[in-house]
């Protein structure tokens, strides 16, 4: 056997570690640390969005990332603060609170922002076949108001107050997204909250298998809980078709932001907002809330402060 022929093996070998080497993603210094996102019940917006951006983080800077199911928005920022999770996403009125100490929380915590990304749909589901027609109605009813931890449960709370609900005239069952659902199937409770963007994938699936209605939520409660609670609620509506509707409900919005905490590195920051606008269309063809992420506007986060890392960014992206 020629030289030639006894080497070749070995350069085809070489040449293609040399190609696999050349296709590897740059791994920055961050992604050399396991990288926790806060998510939130599998059956969630929050929980897909953190998926669909833990794989392009794997994939485009070579990073260990996990997504972590949670409660929602109230656990979220609690992990965030402890450090067990270095990113999160939450309600624009949980963040608040969670920077003010207030709420649901006993201190300040260090929580920073990385952008705005959509806004989030406040839900009340009843069966299509229920009496229950307003808000008012649900008072002597079995309901979820969202899992303990979450800003579900903020969120519906609130909406009670400002209907002349109290909290007390209803038997919350304290359920998350999940556990929700399967009781308003089993007709186990009556009506659940729900916070999230549309269309919520749990609540997708359960309107192909029962027929369900959303409660209004009209303008003067909106006005209310909003002149209440730091001016960070506002008015909408579903749109029509939204989980089969035939007719729009008028609803509530809150903000939903990509947050962080004041210790986390400037450069992790920096290069998870370039990968998720970067992907921003991608992540979109599976998770329809991400197309509502516009850098024009995901700098307004007040009152809580943008972390360094992420003012960064949105220089850079402006030059």
């Amino acid at each position: 056997m020629s030289a030639r022929k006894r080497w070749m093996p070995v350069l085809i070998a070489a040449v293609m570690l040399l190609s696999l080497a050349g296709c590897a993603p740059a791994q920055p210094a961050w992604a050399q640390h396991p990288l926790r996102i806060a998510g939130g019940g599998a059956t969630g917006v929050y929980y897909d969005y953190g998926e669909h951006l833990a794989a392009v983080l794997r994939r485009d800077r070579g990073a260990d990332v996990q997504v972590i199911e949670t409660n929602g928005s109230v656990d979220n920022l609690r992990l965030i603060g402890e450090g067990r999770a270095q990113l999160g996403f939450a309600q624009s009125d949980a963040v608040a609170d969670a920077v003010a100490g207030s709420g649901d929380f006993d201190a300040p915590l260090p929580i920073r922002t990385a952008a705005r990304l959509y806004d989030e749909y406040v839900h009340v589901v009843v069966r299509a076949d229920s009496g229950i027609r307003s808000i008012a109605d649900l008072a002597g009813r079995t309901i979820s108001l969202g899992g303990t931890g979450s800003g579900v449960s903020v969120v519906a709370r609130r909406v009670l107050e400002a209907s002349s609900v109290a909290a007390d005239e209803v038997h919350d069952a304290g359920l998350g997204l999940g556990a929700s659902i399967a009781a308003l199937t089993d007709s186990r409770v009556d009506a659940f909250f729900w916070v999230g963007g549309l269309p919520t994938p749990g609540i997708e699936k359960l309107a192909g298998q029962l027929p369900i209605r959303l409660l209004s939520i009209g303008a003067e409660v909106v006005e209310r809980a909003d002149a209440a609670h730091d001016g960070v609620y506002r008015s909408a509506e579903f749109p029509v078709g939204t989980y089969g509707s035939r007719a729009s409900t008028v609803a509530m919005t809150v903000p939903n932001y990509l947050v962080t905490s004041a210790d986390v590195p400037d450069a992790l920051v920096h290069d998870v907002l370039a990968e998720l606008f970067a992907s921003r269309g991608e992540i979109a063809h599976d998770v329809p809330a991400a197309a509502m992420l516009d850098r024009r506007l995901a700098i307004f986060t007040d009152p809580v402060a943008l972390h360094p890392g992420a003012r960064e960014y949105y220089r850079d992206a402006r030059r």
